[in-house]
């Protein structure tokens, strides 16, 4: 277990933009940052950095925390994980305490599987460039691709040898347990190496550690498949990674575009000669979730597509839900034969970029172009083209976007615009009430308290954006007073509320409340405010960071809810029109009026509800005729 005092050192030390700003495109936005949530789809911002309050939070699916929440979220890690992971990076030395057995075997799970596949690409890169086999047959494999030696260390290629067992005894001899190697699917169901007489590339998710393996075969003779990919895993899931996007982050969002092409080799090619700003489906049709991981970065995507054009139309059906997520797509189609790889290592960086920047084409005309070629003359084949088009144009959430597609597609086609419009019109309506029909399906399944976790996929015909988990309203009776209780408490419990006897404002609020903590209608302020009161009894410091980073999920959350807001005081009133606010102190230093008018509108509310109640005792015990007891209640009512 991770010692408070590093606990403490890790959190003081991370910030929330280095974090964040990793796996998300962050512009400036006031005192804050906002991107694209990387948690659930939307089009529009509502993902919010704040490097003052050092969290995040979104206002669209309710996410939220601090650095460590961010990557326990992101990396489906543990807290204590997270923690590691940040100390790793900001060079923190950790000081261990004694740990439960079932929170040391969680983390040597994740901890193994993490380092059994950077143990195997130690293992295979070691083969490539000290065994001859290695040498002979997958780096001269690589050297004739054209890759250097720097590009192939850095990208983590190397040979798997063709021995049945060479892998798994040198990584059960090195201390690895043979249980681990096998959920990594290192380990085939007969006990011999997955991976035999291949050239390996090694597969990264965004923060860089290794989570997977391609490999490719090389003898040209034998039945077997070309290429095969490490089996989807705990760290491992094929459909949520673009390959070589750890080592193109940055310079996408540099360039704000990013270049899709379909293999490893395009990817390292390219990569190699100064276009870095690429990445690779591997061979797998693109999914919805590879595409939001682009836009988290960007929202320009060119692909490129080699000269197959049996390949490309192939490609194009599935391209809809690009357009869906809002993004401006350009396809480029190489020469007859070309692919990337070959065609940059052929003509030239500098040919290559010139060709792909004037050869690109928008995606709706793309496709156009293609199908129109493909119908020529042929009135049925026209009329499937047009119906194709337009529900590809249906999909673009933006009606401005929409309509100029129509224009130019109108004239393509040689068909009235009007036309256009009206069966584009339909396929909108058509993916709106469907849309709606998903909506009303999730607020029937959701309840108050249970909220689903994942996001369920849905095809682009269904709905152009699904919506983010419904957050929960405020509930009736004194839940708002109870809430703004607790904000008060979480941002400035700690603040001097009186300097003479050094009271604070969590002191001053908890002892004016105290005859009325069993009265709250939330049950979660009050177990907050119940465990301020305990922090108190312990003369612990209550404060912002202290809740931010508490190791319960459910005072964390609360804690982000608390602070956040999707809004931010104008600094414009006094730095361009040098207004300053003179009634009171400002927002942030107005906590003692703020804690005032809030425990004496709860008091009231609570005070009201038993005058309510009385009366209520009051009217019965009269219409009973029970004099002794409207007597007590008359005197209650009076008090």
């Amino acid at each position: 277990m991770i010692s408070p005092k590093s606990v403490q050192e890790i959190l003081e030390v991370s910030k929330i933009e280095d974090i964040v700003g990793d796996y998300v495109n962050l512009k400036k936005s006031g005192s804050n940052m906002k991107g694209l949530c990387p948690f659930h789809n939307e089009k529009t911002p509502s993902f919010m950095v704040s490097p003052g309050k050092n969290i995040f939070k979104c206002f669209g699916c309710g996410k939220g925390g601090s650095p460590a929440s961010f990557l326990m979220e992101h990396e489906r890690l543990s807290y204590p994980e997270a923690l590691r992971m940040l100390a790793k990076r900001y060079r923190i030395q950790i000081e261990e305490t004694e740990t439960t057995e079932e929170q040391r075997e969680e983390r040597q799970l994740m901890e193994s599987l993490y380092l059994i596949n950077q143990f195997a690409r130690d293992f295979y890169q070691n083969q490539l460039f000290e065994t001859d086999r290695g040498k002979s047959v997958g780096l001269s494999y690589f050297k004739e691709r054209g890759f250097r030696e720097e590009t192939v260390r850095k990208f983590g290629l190397g040979y798997a040898p063709n021995s049945k067992k060479d892998f798994i005894a040198h990584a059960l001899k090195t201390g690895y347990e043979e249980k681990y190697i096998e959920m990594l699917g290192l380990k085939t169901k007969h006990g011999n190496d997955f991976f035999r007489n291949r050239v390996m590339f090694t597969i990264h998710n965004l923060s860089g550690k290794v989570i997977g393996f391609g490999g490719r075969i090389l003898e040209k003779a034998v039945k077997a498949p070309k290429y095969i990919n490490s089996p989807e895993t705990d760290i491992y899931n094929k459909s949520k990674v673009l390959y070589g996007a750890y080592f193109a982050k940055n310079a996408i969002r540099k360039f704000d575009e990013c270049i899709l092409v379909e293999g490893y080799t395009d990817v390292l090619s390219l990569h190699q000669s100064g276009i870095e700003n690429v990445v690779a489906s591997s061979g797998t049709a693109l999914t919805k979730d590879q595409i939001r991981l682009v836009k988290r970065f960007t929202d320009n995507i060119k692909i490129i597509y080699d000269g197959d054009a049996a390949g490309v139309k192939a490609a194009l059906r599935g391209l809809d839900m690009v357009l869906a997520e809002n993004m401006n797509v350009k396809v480029v189609l190489l020469p007859q034969g070309e692919d990337p790889d070959g065609y940059i290592n052929k003509v030239g960086t500098t040919a290559f970029r010139e060709y792909i920047q004037s050869n690109a084409d928008d995606f709706i005309l793309f496709k156009t172009k293609i199908l129109l070629e493909e119908a020529q003359n042929d009135p049925v084949k026209k009329t499937n083209l047009l119906k194709d088009i337009v529900k590809s144009i249906a999909f673009i959430p933006d009606p401005l976007k929409r309509s100029v597609y129509i224009k130019e597609c109108s004239t393509l086609l040689n068909v009235q615009e009007q036309l256009l419009i009206d069966a584009a019109n339909k396929n909108v309506a058509s993916i709106l009430r469907k849309k709606k029909q998903y909506e009303e399906r999730q607020a029937n399944s959701v309840s108050d308290t249970n909220f689903p976790t994942h996001e369920p996929q849905i095809d682009p015909q269904e709905m152009s954006a699904p919506p983010p988990p419904r957050q929960k309203k405020i509930k009736s009776g004194d839940e708002f007073q109870e809430k703004d209780l607790a904000r008060i408490l979480v941002n400035y419990g700690g603040e001097i509320f009186d300097e003479e006897e050094q009271l604070t404002v969590a002191g001053f609020i908890l002892i004016n409340i105290e005859e009325v903590l069993e009265e709250f209608d939330s049950k979660k302020y009050a177990r907050l405010v119940n465990h301020c009161v305990k922090m108190l009894v312990e003369k612990k410091e209550i404060n912002k960071n202290y809740f931010i980073n508490h190791p319960n999920k459910e005072i964390r959350e609360m804690a982000i809810d608390l602070i956040s807001s999707p809004y931010e005081y104008s600094p414009n009133w006094k730095e361009k029109h040098n207004v300053e606010l003179k009634t009171q102190p400002v927002p942030d230093k107005n906590f003692i009026r703020d804690s005032i008018y809030a425990v004496n509108i709860f008091k009231l509310k609570k005070v009201e509800r038993r005058i309510q109640k009385n009366q209520a005792e009051l009217k019965k015990a009269q219409l009973a005729n029970e004099s002794e007891k409207l007597s007590i209640h008359l005197k209650v009512h009076m008090r």
